[in-house]
């Protein structure tokens, strides 16, 4: 699994605090206190971070001002957040069953392995034979020829000692 610190909704919260120190200079509350003059209120320098608007509620109820709300997300990182953690379930879930897979197939990878090295070893062994076949047949064949060259290599391994 990743690393909880580093998900989507994490850093949508690092960038969201962020952005709200650079928000709050000292030129913040000044422009709290004119928003609210001359209303009771107390002053307030914060900013919600719910979008303000009219809200029509005529036209709220139809697919095309709902569809026109779903472009308008100012929070694409929270979706991001909600849909990994949907993800991450899935995949709790699939675990177990992706491992269980990947045993069976380094099972029979090993079983595979394990057939071509027996066949590598028996073609081997059957070559080796079949090349010491063919160097009788022709020592029986050129007998003088073959005393010969064994004495070259004799001779030739004599002088490199």
């Amino acid at each position: 699994m990743s690393d909880p610190t580093n998900s989507p909704a994490v850093q949508s919260m690092r960038d969201e605090q962020a952005r709200q120190r650079a928000v709050a200079s000292s030129g913040a509350l000044d422009k709290g206190l004119e928003a609210t003059f001359p209303a009771s209120d107390p002053v307030s320098a914060t900013t919600t971070s719910i979008p303000a608007g009219r809200a029509e509620t005529a036209d709220a109820g139809s697919s095309a001002r709902a569809a026109e709300l779903a472009e308008d997300r100012d929070y694409p990182r929270v979706d991001a957040a909600l849909n990994s953690q949907s993800l991450v379930q899935l995949k709790v879930l699939d675990a177990a069953e992706e491992v269980r897979a990947l045993r069976r197939d380094v099972a029979r990878l090993k079983e595979n392995f394990m057939e071509v090295a027996e066949g590598g070893v028996e073609l081997l062994k059957a070559e080796a034979r079949s090349v010491g076949r063919d160097v009788e047949d022709r020592i029986r064949e050129r007998p003088l020829a073959a005393v010969g060259v064994a004495a070259l290599l004799g001779y030739v391994w004599g002088l490199t000692r």
